[in-house]
């Protein structure tokens, strides 16, 4: 299919025609009107739309370039010769495969990333090419890492950060490995299976929107609204009063256990050599030992992990008069030695 009119200038008949053509083949391959990836460049086929909001989009914000084969569209994988689309067959799995869940999104957007053991560590194994021939500072996954973070702590817009990855991709040496679109970022990042679920909560804690609440307006224990009051008291629907960020633990476990220096730390605390008279890890507390003695087949399998729950409040905006507080509460595991489950 043609695809020359992506690059047209999008008041032209080109690019009218090719949004159609695009939209149709899309209906066509995936049976559905309602619910189709946009590709536009601030969703980068990311979020789920009817067929008119996606047209709306693509003219509006433009369609992603980067976006050459349309896999999330029914056309069928195939190989091209961008250097950051590359794909090598290494002992029969590919050392780096196409993700399409993104950091943003939930699990039930895109489903389990966690399924395959392979793809995780493929993935990292493409990110430790250097950023450019004969860099020893950076890999091409630290420094992505390193640039997603400013992107966040400075809300740098996606258009924005794409043109960013574009100039120092050219103010690099030849054969880089930067990415060239938020697009690409995005793929190489999400497949690090590191995602988070977004749920309403009741503003004074009682329940969080989801099971049986899920479609509920009010609290069934206190009756506050679900949705946030604006200035003038008038509730902004569809805008939640208190939102909780969910970190699921069990995908992060699997990781750790394909990983397999961090799945011998994992066993630390039953292998190391033991020091009498001081404490020098947590297994050393009467605590650890009174749970293996009450639950001897818990502690006799050193690979059983022995969490500890800590949570505290604070402020992000640094504003003694801001009434706005984050409360994150974490896991720490204490199998790992004490430079490790402290770091």
């Amino acid at each position: 299919m043609d695809k020359s009119w992506m690059h047209s200038d999008r008041r032209s008949k080109a690019y009218e025609f090719g949004v159609e053509a695009f939209l149709n083949f899309a209906v066509e391959n995936l049976l559905t009107t309602t619910h189709i990836r946009c590709p536009c460049v601030k969703c980068v086929n990311l979020k789920l739309f009817g067929v008119g909001i996606i047209r709306d989009h693509v003219y509006f914000n433009g369609i992603d370039q980067s976006y050459k084969n349309w896999t999330f569209h029914g056309e069928p994988w195939e190989a091209t010769t961008n250097a950051s689309r590359n794909v090598e067959e290494h002992d029969g799995h590919s050392r780096y495969s196409f993700v399409s869940e993104e950091i943003d999104m939930d699990d039930n957007d895109f489903g389990d990333f966690g399924s395959d053991p392979y793809e995780f560590a493929n993935v990292i194994g493409f990110g430790d090419q250097p950023v450019y021939p004969g860099c020893r500072k950076y890999t091409k996954l630290s420094a992505l890492v390193k640039l997603y973070n400013l992107k966040a702590k400075h809300g740098i817009s996606d258009v924005c950060f794409t043109e960013l990855l574009i100039l120092q991709g050219n103010l690099l040496p030849e054969g880089n490995t930067i990415p060239t679109s938020m697009y690409e970022a995005k793929k190489t990042l999400c497949a690090l299976g590191l995602s988070y679920e977004k749920m309403h909560a009741c503003p004074n804690d009682c329940i969080l929107y989801r099971k049986e609440y899920e479609d509920s307006t009010n609290c069934p224990t206190c009756g506050i609204s679900r949705w946030k009051e604006g200035k003038d008291s008038i509730l902004k629907e569809g805008v939640p009063a208190k939102v909780v960020w969910y970190f699921p633990p069990i995908p992060r476990f699997k990781r750790m256990f394909q990983s397999h220096e961090t799945a011998k730390s994992l066993t630390w605390h039953a292998a190391r050599k033991l020091i009498d008279g001081q404490m020098s890890h947590s297994a050393d507390s009467p605590s650890w030992k009174l749970l293996d003695d009450k639950w001897p087949e818990f502690g006799n399998e050193p690979r059983n992990l022995r969490l500890a729950l800590s949570s505290d409040g604070f402020n992000p905006h640094s504003s003694l008069s801001s009434r706005y507080s984050c409360w994150p509460v974490i896991l720490v595991t204490y199998n790992l030695p004490p430079w490790l489950c402290m770091k």
